[in-house]
């Protein structure tokens, strides 16, 4: 029996990426990716709740993110779920868990204008937003449109 480990994701990138390279000269990206959830309660105050996720890109959508992504900058994410485990300097076992970008079933796409977040006067997302490692590798004038998001 198949299994499915997927995540889609659509946040504001919490601050800028951290791009650091494997051995090979492979960029792998680290970003916090904030989404929000408003509702009306009970006795109709609203409320807001914010949660946070560690987002880790690996291969070519890492280098998009190396050159276009900003903190505050909106960004469609679509990857699966990690749980890391660890030893710390004392001695103590810890835990953390990833949305892990790379591999054929991932895919990051660049949201809003160059400047900022989507509804800045018509912004438009940028050339080279780039797609998920093992998918057709996009041409090097990859353009992103509205149609482009799943929804």
């Amino acid at each position: 029996m198949a299994s499915v480990n997927r995540v889609i994701l659509i946040g504001n990138v919490g601050r800028a990426p951290e791009i650091r390279y494997t051995q090979s000269g492979e960029p792998i990206a680290n970003f916090s990716l904030a989404t929000n959830e408003a509702w009306t309660d009970k006795s109709g105050q609203k409320q807001e709740r914010t949660e946070w996720h560690r987002v880790e890109v690996f291969g070519k959508p890492a280098q998009v993110v190396r050159d276009y992504l900003t903190k505050g900058r909106q960004v469609y994410v679509e990857g699966s779920i990690r749980y890391d485990e660890w030893t710390d300097k004392e001695g103590n076992k810890r835990n953390t868990t990833k949305i892990h970008i790379g591999g054929p079933n991932s895919r990051l796409v660049l949201l809003g204008g160059p400047g900022g977040p989507r509804g800045e006067a018509g912004a438009k997302a940028p050339a080279k937003a780039g797609e998920g490692a093992g998918a057709a590798a996009p041409a090097e004038d990859f353009q992103v449109s509205d149609d482009d998001v799943p929804f």
